[in-house]
C-alpha cells in the first residue's frame, strides 16, 4: 500500500458518519519500520449501553517510536457511533529485562447515550515479550485517562479506565503471519468495561 493510500484509508476512517473503535490494538506489537497491519475483531462491551459488534483497525509504524492507528465498526447498544485516531510514542524499547514503555494518545469523536462527544485520552502502557512454551507472546496493560466534552450540554468530564492485554503470532503451521490478540477493559470513571479478540494480517 502506498502512502497515498494509506493517508486516504485514515480519513476515510476519519469521516465516515458511524464508525467506532475501541480498546489499545496493535500499537504495543513490534512491528518493523514502515511495516502496517489490518486487523478484524470482535467486540463485547459488558458495561450499561454495550452490545456486541465488529471492528476494523489499521495499524503503521511510522519510525523507530511513533505507532499510528485508526478503526471502524459497527455495534448493537448506545455505543454505535464513533470514529477515532491514536498515535503510540515509544519512550523505552522492550531490550533485556526492559519493558517497552510508550505513551498513545487517542481523539475520538463519539456519540454515546444520545449525547455527542469529543473525547481526548492519554494512556500510558507497559509492554514485554516473553517466552510461552516456544511461542513468543506481548502482553501489555494500559491506563487511558482523559477529558470528554459533551457537545450538547457543553460540559466537561473526566474518563479513565484500565486495559490488560497480549498479542503473539498464531502458533499454526501455515499461519503463523497472523498476529492474534486479546484485550479487557475496565471502567474506573464514566468509561466501559468490555473484552476484544483480533485478528491481525501484515500488508508487507
Amino acid at each position: 500500500m502506498k502512502k497515498s493510500s494509506a493517508l486516504l484509508f485514515i480519513v476515510s476512517l476519519l469521516s465516515a458518519p458511524s464508525a467506532w473503535a475501541y480498546g489499545t490494538g496493535q500499537s504495543t506489537y513490534p512491528l518493523m519500520e514502515k511495516q502496517h497491519m489490518v486487523s478484524t475483531e470482535i467486540t463485547g462491551i459488558t458495561s450499561t449501553g454495550g452490545g456486541v459488534g465488529m471492528q476494523g483497525r489499521y495499524t503503521r509504524k511510522m519510525n523507530k517510536q511513533l505507532v499510528l492507528d485508526g478503526g471502524f465498526g459497527l455495534s448493537g447498544g448506545d455505543r454505535s457511533n464513533r470514529i477515532f485516531a491514536g498515535a503510540d510514542w515509544e519512550m523505552f524499547p522492550d531490550y533485556m529485562n526492559q519493558p517497552r514503555i510508550s505513551v498513545k494518545t487517542s481523539l475520538e469523536n463519539a456519540k454515546e447515550f444520545k449525547y455527542r462527544r469529543n473525547i481526548l485520552t492519554v494512556a500510558p502502557t507497559v509492554s514485554k515479550g516473553f517466552n510461552f512454551w516456544g511461542e513468543e507472546a506481548y502482553p501489555f496493560a494500559s491506563l487511558p485517562f482523559g477529558v470528554q466534552l459533551i457537545n450538547e450540554t457543553k460540559k466537561y468530564e473526566t474518563v479513565a479506565n484500565v486495559n490488560l492485554g497480549i498479542l503473539g503470532n498464531l502458533p499454526i503451521d501455515g499461519y503463523r503471519k497472523f498476529t492474534a490478540s486479546a484485550e479487557v477493559t475496565v471502567d474506573i470513571k464514566d468509561s466501559y468495561t468490555g473484552v476484544f479478540l483480533g485478528l491481525s494480517y501484515p500488508l508487507n
